[in-house]
């Protein structure tokens, strides 16, 4: 769909003036918190933190969020606008939508209440940075294959394994990790745990060089008898396969809205260069 402005998957007569002004809060962020800073982001391999802070003041980050857990308790649409935005910015290398979109998600949906009521406020404010880590080097798109093991052993899981190519890898205070608890069972054994920033046991390897989004740290995560109370699981034990199944198709919507909008940006930035 060509409007003119944007190339997007969502029809604009979807979008009403409460949407589009939501659209210029957006714009005006991202010329005054992320285009002076972004060239020195890309050599640095990563963002500031205050702009994830930033982004939670202006209320750019889960817009979706219930007003319970803090949140706008706006409609998809919302958060639509900042995933488009951001990518027709060309700053594609700070993973709010990530954030916001694919990983808080599994907090809401499977979340005991004591966790939502515990991390949402904190995501939506920015004071918590999320991360998901399921690819390992030898399970990639094959996630029944993964090697990463949870072990119990009396009120806590004992956690061994290694993950990569982690966007938000370094900035990550909460990791949704996916493992092994039951390795017998592939088709069931598959749990999420959340993984807080700090825990004996969980260390980050090196910010990993890419072809593209350098601002975006993206690492390896490793995990060394990383000791983890059992109230860290998050949904049930053994459905952490169906669960990501179940998010992987906003996940892919997600990353599809961001596409087009980079596509266009970068169709608009031809044209006015060959033009020129």
């Amino acid at each position: 769909f060509y409007s003119g402005e944007c190339v997007t998957m969502i029809p604009r007569n979807l979008f009403d003036d409460g949407h589009e002004s939501f659209r210029e809060t957006v714009r005006r962020f991202i010329a005054k918190e992320i285009e002076p800073h972004y060239s020195r982001w890309e050599k640095e391999g990563i963002v500031s933190r205050e702009v994830w802070l930033a982004a939670g003041d202006a209320g750019l980050l889960c817009t979706w969020v219930p007003e319970e857990y803090g949140g706008a308790g706006a409609d998809f649409l919302y958060g639509a606008i900042v995933i488009e935005e951001m990518g027709r910015s060309g700053y594609a290398g700070v993973a709010f939508h990530l954030h916001s979109d694919i990983v808080a998600p599994y907090l809401f949906h499977y979340g005991s209440e004591a966790q939502k009521q515990k991390w949402l406020p904190k995501l939506v404010s920015g004071e918590v940075i999320t991360a998901v880590a399921m690819s390992e080097p030898a399970a990639g798109s094959d996630l029944q294959g993964m090697k990463t093991r949870a072990r119990r052993d009396g009120d806590e899981y004992v956690i061994n394994g290694q993950k990569i190519f982690i966007s938000n890898g370094l900035l990550a205070d909460l990791v949704v990790l996916a493992c092994k608890t039951d390795p017998s069972d592939r088709g069931r054994s598959i749990s999420q745990i959340l993984i807080e920033r700090g825990m004996s046991g969980f260390e980050r390897g090196r910010n990993l060089e890419k072809v593209g989004y350098h601002a975006q740290d993206t690492s390896e995560l490793f995990f060394a008898d990383c000791h983890v109370p059992i109230e860290n699981l998050l949904g049930q034990e053994g459905k952490g396969f169906m669960q990501m199944l179940q998010q992987l198709p906003q996940e892919r919507l997600v990353i599809a809205i961001r596409s087009a909008a980079i596509i266009n940006a970068a169709l608009e930035w031809t044209t006015r260069y060959v033009n020129e």
